[in-house]
């Protein structure tokens, strides 16, 4: 078996590589992508068995399909884990490659799990129509200021037949008529494609029985549902609600020593769309169900509605949506309750809320 350890960049990749039979270890730096891809499938012409490790990066997709088509194995590992490993404070290409290598042979690389090219791709997917709506809701704020800047005030009611009428009647100058007009073809152009992808959207979670036991959740839509089974992937990686909350990112950061707890903003750590969607299905079920409104309206007059929502988010994330000890299922309302007075010193559980593979959640 040939085992490689190879130190990612967009533009190349250092590899340090050992054969198991001989014993022989070499080094070679391969500029992307003609060179790698010919180094890679000279050694599926030889018949050999290979292992690549490497740390989760960015613009690898093209790396990963050329050994997934070769039928070489591929381990994917933590950086923030690899990088504690390091004992030298010389750090170059080389070394990286040759601490990679070395992990491996000891049985000590921190692997991390990697979702499918089907669960990527679906992502794409939620994130392609999340940007469109980001783009819609700019368009949208900008038309607004339009009559308002004339002493008219429409709101949600600008957007049916007889506001875009009037919005369309207001007499402006001849820059600001044309920017008025440009914006107005680009909320055309961004609203069907958006309802496309929305039936794209639905029609995907139908065929999901995961997803739609998540809906049936107050507050949890069709893409906050989706988004949390396409991101958490295999639920038994976690072994409870708030190990999972670290996992997204909803939990204080924490520089804690001796007696002196310190703790900071949510660490961050995690899924962008997912925290987003989380934070704003908290704040839906929030509107919909008294006892979290009222633990809501709690939390914010102590320490702020944007802590409370946060927590809420988390509350949502960890606790009452998904029961990651016993695989996806709803809680009762009876389970999902809160702790009421002061907050508790003890551990949060046995588990180790901190030994979550990071890198993955980002993939």
């Amino acid at each position: 078996m040939l085992i490689i350890g190879c130190d990612y960049h967009p533009g190349f990749q250092q590899l340090a590589f050992v054969d198991t039979d001989t014993g022989e270890l070499k080094e070679r730096r391969l500029p992307h992508r003609e060179q790698a891809e010919q180094f890679y499938r000279e050694l599926r012409q030889q018949s050999m068995v290979v292992r690549v490790g490497m740390e989760s990066s960015g613009h690898s997709r093209w790396f990963e399909r050329l050994l997934h088509e070769l039928g070489f194995e591929l381990w994917i590992g933590d950086p923030a884990e690899i990088r504690t490993k390091r004992v030298r404070k010389q750090k170059t290409d080389r070394q990286d490659a040759q601490l990679i290598l070395q992990l491996m042979l000891e049985n000590r690389f921190p692997r991390v799990w990697v979702p499918d090219a089907e669960n990527r791709d679906l992502r794409q997917l939620l994130w392609h129509r999340h940007r469109l709506v980001q783009m819609r809701t700019r368009v949208m704020n900008q038309l607004h200021v339009v009559p308002l800047n004339e002493g008219l005030q429409r709101k949600k009611a600008l957007w049916r037949p007889a506001g875009r009428k009037e919005l369309e009647s207001i007499a402006l100058p001849p820059w600001a008529s044309r920017r008025r007009q440009d914006l107005l073809d680009l909320l055309d152009q961004l609203t069907p494609k958006i309802q496309e992808l929305t039936r794209a959207l639905e029609e995907e979670v139908e065929k999901r029985p995961v997803t739609r036991l998540l809906m049936t959740h107050p507050g949890v839509g069709p893409l906050t549902a989706l988004a949390y089974e396409l991101v958490i992937g295999t639920p038994e990686r976690f072994h409870c609600g708030k190990q999972l909350a670290s996992y997204v990112g909803l939990v204080p950061e924490e520089k804690s020593s001796g007696d002196r707890r310190r703790l900071g903003h949510i660490s961050k750590q995690g899924n962008v769309l997912l925290r987003f969607l989380l934070v704003e299905a908290a704040q839906v079920t929030v509107r919909s169900q008294q006892e979290w409104r009222s633990k809501f309206f709690h939390l914010a007059m102590r320490r702020g509605r944007k802590i409370a929502k946060v927590a809420m988010a988390r509350k949502l994330a960890g606790a009452s949506v998904l029961d990651v000890a016993s695989g996806p299922r709803l809680r009762p309302d009876a389970e999902a309750r809160f702790a009421r007075g002061r907050a508790r010193k003890s551990r949060w559980c046995a588990v180790n809320h901190r030994c979550n593979d990071w890198a993955s959640r980002s993939l």
